[in-house]
């Protein structure tokens, strides 16, 4: 099976030696995002705006690799005060419509440049001929 990895220039660029995201077969793996705008580079502050940040990161990856947010069969959220995670359900119901998909919160000590949160994300788009 091959692998093929996706770039959007809508997204952060890596800041280490991965991809955006890599498709394999009918899954596409995006890289766990954090709130760095793709153009500044920066953090946003507060956990509100880095949420939005990192769920539009996410949402230009999947599009790139020809999927959306309906795509999505789990996430994986990494949170450094779990205390935010009301805030960060409130916000991905604006990016998410039932049924959602499944997903684990984890409480983390740090994430890399300091931010808040980082998601991660596993698509399901139809299986390309190899």
């Amino acid at each position: 099976m091959s692998r093929i990895a996706i770039h959007s220039d809508q997204a952060p660029k890596a800041i280490g030696p991965y991809s955006q995201a890599v498709r394999m077969g009918d899954l596409v793996f995006l890289t766990g995002q954090i709130a760095l705008h793709p153009e500044k580079m920066e953090l946003p502050q507060g956990i509100e705006a880095q949420t939005i940040q990192v769920l539009e990161n996410l949402q230009a990856v999947a599009h790139a690799a020809g999927g959306s947010f309906v795509d999505v069969g789990k996430l994986t959220i990494y949170l450094t005060e779990l205390s935010h995670f009301g805030v960060v359900n409130e916000i991905m119901s604006r990016y998410f419509a039932a049924p959602y998909p499944a997903r684990a919160t984890v409480g983390v000590s740090a994430l890399a440049l300091n931010a808040l949160v980082a998601i991660d994300a596993t698509l399901v788009l139809p299986r390309m001929a190899e």
